[in-house]
């Protein structure tokens, strides 16, 4: 399995192939300069149960270690990995505060 990283203007993914066809993707936006939010993951069926998406959130790991970056977990699959392995805690975040603002 090869996962190929893309990027162009505010948003990115991870692409994961099996034998040169697209098995899944795991897509992102950039939320800052540190962090990004990891959006969306799928897997396509004839695919499903082959590792695919831990491949993918290892790539994403490894971007965001490489690039000093922390992540915001909307992504079901990204948020439930996060809470498995707590070593992975330093990269997470948990909260986003909102802003008001009062409009006169």
């Amino acid at each position: 399995m090869k996962v190929k990283h893309i990027s162009q203007d505010n948003k990115g993914a991870f692409i994961a192939y099996i034998d040169d066809q697209q098995a899944g993707m795991m897509t992102y936006s950039v939320a800052g300069e540190d962090k990004i939010i990891a959006d969306h993951t799928e897997v396509e069926d004839n695919f499903r149960m082959r590792g695919v998406g831990e491949e993918l959130f290892k790539a994403l790991i490894e971007h965001v270690k490489t690039n000093n970056i922390k992540v915001i977990p909307i992504c079901p699959f990204v948020k439930s990995r996060f809470e498995k392995d707590e070593s992975l805690a330093i990269w997470l975040i948990k909260k986003v505060k909102s802003t008001l603002v009062d409009k006169k």
